[in-house]
């Protein structure tokens, strides 16, 4: 019996690490050219509901007090609040970074109903997010539950969607983010180098990647490797420690990441999305520090 190699691959486990040595030596030769034009900074964010205060304007003071430069509102209800977060953030030196979830229905759901939903929504959202000039619309094709569709089914699905939702980001100034989850999570979509090949066969620049150093510490074997594998496709990125807290607040490390993110000229937001230890008045600021210090050290 002749065995695919591809076949072998997926029952090796090793699908995902071959995707990454090939994307990583693309990324890389990509990355080294991005990195001649302009050299990578840390533009840090934070999910909005992070931040404490009770009006928004308060948070985002509180934000450029900290060293903050980027907003990451969620989705819900985002189209009714465009003249809100624009007044709160006007002069602030703050601006909104990207767009997390708040659509309805599942990309790759076994019930077309669902997949037109979460198109539909989906551009909803991309409109707002253009006009508040953010990165991007963060997206995940589906939590556990949510489908009934194998592998192969929801990806041919999934990309042919993206080929309308990417086209619909560019006219809107804006895009897709694809966000990698962990199997705890979801089934489909766990590793940066896929979701960066999905992104390059639904062949849009309207249609880009993220990573999640939570989910990246379970599911990937390098974080520079991971980024080195999205290269220029990569338009976002999540901060939490291994326990999902503040950055600095256990003993995960983000150097090697960071390392990775520098290679490939890495110029977007880097965004807070996890709890917090202790007072967030005090580690927040301290979190911050911790960041500046690893990215540094990278």
């Amino acid at each position: 019996m002749t065995v695919d190699r591809r076949d072998f691959l997926h029952a090796a486990g090793l699908v995902g690490a071959a995707a990454a040595l090939g994307s990583a030596a693309l990324g890389a030769r990509e990355a080294n050219a991005a990195e001649e034009e302009e050299p990578a900074v840390l533009n840090l964010s934070s999910q909005e509901g992070r931040i404490p205060g009770e009006a928004l304007a308060e948070r985002v003071e509180r934000m450029a007090e900290w060293g903050f430069n980027g907003l990451e509102p969620h989705g819900g209800g985002l189209p009714g609040r465009v003249a809100e977060i624009q007044q709160a953030l006007q002069g602030s030196g703050v601006s909104v970074s990207a767009v997390c979830a708040g659509y309805s229905g599942c990309l790759i759901s076994h019930e077309e109903t669902e997949r037109r939903l979460a198109v539909d929504t989906l551009k909803e959202l991309l409109a707002a997010a253009g006009e508040l000039r953010s990165t991007g619309v963060i997206v995940v094709p589906a939590f556990h539950g949510q489908t009934e569709l194998d592998c192969q089914e929801a990806r041919t699905i999934l990309v042919d969607l993206l080929q309308e939702l990417g086209a619909h980001a560019l006219q809107v100034k804006s895009r897709v983010l694809l966000e990698p989850l962990n199997r705890g999570e979801c089934y489909f979509l766990r590793l940066v180098a896929d979701a960066a090949a999905i992104a390059r066969d639904a062949g849009s620049e309207g249609v880009a990647v993220m990573g999640d150093f939570y989910h990246m510490n379970i599911e990937e074997t390098s974080d520079r490797g991971a980024f080195l594998s999205a290269g220029p496709r990569l338009h976002h990125v999540h901060l939490a420690s291994r326990r999902r807290v503040l950055p600095g607040q256990d003993e995960r490390s983000f150097v090697d990441g960071f390392r990775g993110l520098k290679e490939v000229g890495y110029r977007d937001f880097l965004s807070l999305e996890c709890g917090c230890d202790g007072d967030p008045l005090v580690e927040i600021p301290k979190s911050v520090a911790f960041l500046r210090a690893q990215w540094a050290e990278a």
